[in-house]
């Protein structure tokens, strides 16, 4: 399966970053790829002041955009993120669609991203966003494939529940900032797909240090080893990289953690 993470810059206007998924989409498409993923947050400013906004209800424009930019390539899209308005909540949703432009599923923010780092970020996504409440595993034409957002990223707890329920890959749209992406984000993907035998992919805006929200961007793929196999710096760039499913049986029978689990003691 070929992966294209597109790590495009987000601005205050809409249709502008529509248009820039697009024209990434296409050169995705040109470049042979299976499976595109966007950024959290990818049609709207990252600042809670922009959420309800820029929300838009299932089967809104953006979704069906998505829609049909994969009908149109032939390949399978994760829409990113986008402030979703259901029934008067706002929620940070990611959409799912396959390669005829049916939607496979979506996923919204369990976790919101609700600090205060002294002399960092402080950041507080409730003021605005509803929490999701469900993990969330999707069956796709690769096999099964876990999603989570950003800050989801911080409770192993959901990603193993997601792998114990089949998950072969793990998606994760994601806009870490200036203070927590530099020690953190590689990590966190690196021992997510370490722990859990399985390939992760982290697609984040790129960084503009002029925006309302500074991503860290670095956009990264580790493998069921742990291992980064494809990693962008902070600019706007297209990653696509390679990876066999297979690996994750080697890897597991090789050392066989999921066998080693012990539930009844913790």
């Amino acid at each position: 399966m070929r992966i294209a993470l597109c790590q495009m810059a987000v601005v205050e206007n809409k249709n502008t970053n529509l248009e820039k998924a697009s024209r990434m989409i296409k050169e995705a498409s040109a470049r042979g790829a299976d499976l595109v993923v966007l950024p959290e947050m990818f049609n709207c400013p990252y600042a809670s002041e922009y959420f309800r906004d820029y929300s838009e209800k299932e089967n809104g424009y953006t979704y069906s955009q998505l829609s049909e930019w994969a009908a149109e390539y032939g390949l399978m899209i994760v829409g990113g993120s986008i402030p979703e308005l259901s029934d008067q909540a706002v929620y940070n949703t990611s959409f799912v669609f396959d390669s005829n432009g049916r939607c496979l599923g979506k996923h919204r923010k369990a976790h919101l991203f609700d600090i205060n780092v002294p002399g960092g970020i402080s950041f507080k996504e409730s003021e605005t966003l509803t929490a999701g409440n469900t993990s969330t595993v999707i069956d796709t034409e690769f096999g099964k494939m876990g999603l989570a957002i950003c800050y989801d990223m911080r409770f192993p707890e959901l990603f193993r529940k997601m792998v114990l329920e089949g998950a072969r890959f793990i998606i994760v749209p994601a806009a870490f900032s200036m203070t927590t992406g530099p020690a953190h984000w590689e990590l966190t993907a690196r021992a997510r797909a370490l722990d859990n035998q399985v390939f992760m992919a982290l697609c984040s805006p790129a960084r503009d240090e002029k925006g309302v929200y500074v991503a860290y961007g670095h956009s990264i793929i580790t493998n069921p080893w742990g291992q980064v196999i494809g990693a962008l710096d902070e600019k706007e760039d297209l990653l696509i990289v390679d990876i066999n499913l297979d690996e994750n049986d080697s890897v597991r029978s090789s050392l066989p953690l999921l066998k080693h689990r012990k539930p009844e003691i913790y």
